[in-house]
């Protein structure tokens, strides 16, 4: 039986952000905690957010890393309880959204935050005690102003995911002029993603048609244009498509992810140099070929010719190699095509392995993988 909800309050399109303060008033946010990060403020686009609220002067927490940490998530949970905040508003892409679940969490929930962790059964003990959130992205990528999900490197190591309904977003307000300007590459890896999540989704096997349908018609979109967005950060149309098809993505996760996922998590927990520095949505495009040349004989995937839909969304010839279009699509963006031009080596493989193994995402993959098909997939991704 299919579990199907959809899902929160969306504004999608040009002008969503204006819509800020009468959705504060809706929810019912009186002193928010606002959560960004420093090339988001630098860039003034938290200064548009905080113009729309129109509350005055708020607490701003900017510290939000690359990829979020426990460390953060108390720091900006400090902040919560000591400026007496009763919601978040996170201003900024999948980093930022993510952090500002994490503090959700700390914020009102007793410690430590590993507990919560939906690998130790921690979903079903986030309550609805978690502080409101408002989502304002400001990349066309991860999609989690619509998930119920946050990923969240831990202070031992471990990169895992929190998930509860609790956690999604009461509003969400999706506007793409707050992506003009994108530079190409951040576009093209943070749109990567997007793409990586509509494939993703819409193979998963869990039965659910309409799932199935926004994620056929995200990927439509994203396809079409994630080029002309890098190209031309000024284009609209471009912008408006890929901030829907990231939306559209996450929409989809209630059917769950797969092996991409389950293989980027523990690689983006790795310290590479010294630093967890590893972006999200280019390691999800360096590792989708091999995960769709592994998935291609699932026996989900070959009975529901889900292949053959995707190449017909994607404009692709009838019998296109479609592992191979995703390829020479990253390497027309200027990504890297491989883990080792990311600083990834086979003596990480073990920690990788281990890490995808137990990743929530595994379970719902259309094909088991094991340890040895993890360590190829690693390996043809080099």
């Amino acid at each position: 039986m299919a579990y199907i909800y959809y899902l929160t309050h969306i504004q999608l399109g040009y002008e969503a952000l204006s819509h800020l303060s009468s959705e504060c008033t809706r929810i019912g946010i009186k002193r928010p905690l606002v959560i960004s990060d420093k090339g988001v403020v630098a860039a003034g686009i938290a200064r548009q957010a905080l113009d729309a609220l129109k509350l005055g002067e708020v607490p701003l927490f900017d510290d939000t890393p690359s990829n979020p940490t426990e460390e953060m998530v108390l720091a900006a949970a400090r902040m919560y309880r000591d400026e007496r905040c009763d919601g978040l508003i996170a201003v900024g892409g999948g980093s930022s959204i993510d952090l500002a679940k994490g503090v959700a969490i700390a914020a009102t929930h007793p410690g430590p935050l590993a507990q919560y962790a939906t690998i130790e059964g921690g979903s079903a003990k986030i309550t609805d005690a978690a502080a409101p959130l408002i989502a304002i992205p400001t990349t066309a990528g991860t999609g989690s102003e619509v998930a119920r999900g946050a990923i969240v490197i831990l202070n031992d190591g471990r990169k895992l995911g929190f998930h509860s309904w609790n956690l999604l977003p009461k509003s969400a307000l999706c506007d793409p002029g707050l992506t003009l300007g994108l530079p190409p590459g951040l576009t093209a890896a943070t749109g990567m993603d997007a793409i990586a999540h509509c494939i993703e989704t819409f193979l998963a096997p869990a039965f659910n048609p309409p799932a199935d349908g926004i994620a056929l018609d995200g990927l439509e979109r994203a396809w079409a244009s994630i080029e002309r967005a890098c190209a031309d950060g000024n284009d609209r149309d471009a912008r408006l498509n890929m901030m829907s098809a990231s939306m559209q993505g996450a929409m989809a996760f209630q059917k769950g992810l797969g092996c991409v996922h389950s293989l980027s998590h523990p690689l983006g927990g790795l310290k590479v140099n010294g630093r967890t520095s590893l972006h999200h949505g280019t390691l999800n495009a360096v590792v989708l070929p091999a995960v769709l040349r592994f998935n291609e004989r699932a026996p989900s995937v070959v009975a529901e010719r889900r292949y053959a839909r995707m190449r017909r969304v994607m404009a692709l010839p009838e019998h296109a190699d479609l592992a191979q279009a995703l390829f020479d699509m990253t390497a027309r963006l200027g990504l890297p095509t491989g883990l080792t031009q990311m600083g990834v080596d086979e003596s990480m493989f073990d920690k990788v392995v281990q890490g995808a193994l137990l990743d929530h995402c595994h379970r719902t993959n259309p094909r088991e993988a094991s340890a040895d098909d993890y360590r190829r997939m690693l390996s043809e991704s080099l």
